[in-house]
């Protein structure tokens, strides 16, 4: 079995020179605002968006860890604000958007990786956790999503949105609530990219399947070890594998991509269980039982 570990996936220290594909000016002169930035996938994001040159917009809800996140990205050399807010709430996004353009005058991609879920089978999930996941998921993205696009309109700005979302292809047993909420945003994002082109905005979404980061220690050990065990790669992805597929969509790589998702799941959405609270009696193998 899988343990408690205190950290899971790419060090701070590996974040800063792991290899990438891109010019280190890629984003210069340009401002990422990324949520959900402390930890995990999201530091991830916005590492490698400052590694490229961008000034940053970053928030959460702890301020003492969006703080150290801060001073972790100015090592890069950009501009770092950052906003302790919850996008739950619709006017912290409406605070937090005027504070980016108040500071940089200009927001260039912003990258929705806040979000979250937990392992339950579905007849056990409470009313309150099941809106909780909800509220967060699509409610909070949509909240920035919407208020992203009236500024870029207002100030006849080009913008680039991207979602983190999850590889729902297949759903997601035990997680229900998330599979519902992301392909909600996966769905809201094609519908966008129709109407908000004619402001020059790019909607996208990413879909990550099982990545090693600190958001694994929030199962438990028989769920964890079904990650390790799914689609055709038989192994999880790490964080810079989402870094790099937001940067090549934001990027002008993606210029001419709107309305569409990429898969980041090693084959995930083909073959293979995933079992976030355990494997069900019902589905092990008589050599499990």
């Amino acid at each position: 079995m899988i343990e408690y570990k205190e950290h899971y996936g790419l060090t701070d220290e590996e974040l800063v020179s792991y290899p990438t594909v891109y010019a280190s000016n890629l984003f210069e002169g340009q401002v990422a605002m990324v949520s959900g930035a402390a930890t995990g996938i999201g530091k991830a994001i916005a590492a490698l968006f400052a590694r490229l040159g961008a000034d940053l917009v970053i928030c959460g809800r702890s301020e003492e860890r969006l703080g150290k996140a801060a001073e972790y990205l100015r090592q890069f050399g950009g501009k770092v604000l950052p906003v302790v807010m919850s996008i739950r709430e619709p006017e912290m996004v409406e605070a937090l958007m005027d504070k980016c353009w108040e500071e940089y005058g200009r927001l260039d991609h912003l990258i929705n990786n806040a979000g979250g879920q937990f392992g339950k089978n579905a007849l056990d999930i409470s009313y309150k956790g099941w809106n909780a996941v909800i509220d967060t998921n699509l409610n909070g993205t949509w909240y920035m999503m919407q208020n992203a696009a009236k500024r870029w309109r207002d100030n006849n700005q080009a913008g680039s949105i991207i979602t983190v979302t999850a590889d729902i292809w297949r759903g997601i047993s035990q997680m229900s609530h998330t599979t519902a909420s992301r392909a909600g945003v996966i769905f809201l994002s094609k519908a966008l990219a129709v109407e908000w082109a004619p402001y020059n905005i790019r909607i996208n979404t990413v879909a990550p399947g099982t990545i090693e980061s600190s958001g694994f220690n929030n199962y438990s050990d028989e769920g964890r070890e079904s990650f390790y065990d799914v689609g055709v790669m038989k192994r999880a992805g790490h964080i810079m594998d989402v870094a790099e597929a937001c940067v090549y969509l934001s990027a002008h790589s993606g210029n001419y991509i709107t309305g569409e998702t990429l898969t980041v799941s090693g084959g995930m959405s083909l073959i293979g269980e995933i079992w976030p609270a355990g494997k069900p009696e019902y589905y092990k193998r008589p050599d499990e039982k």
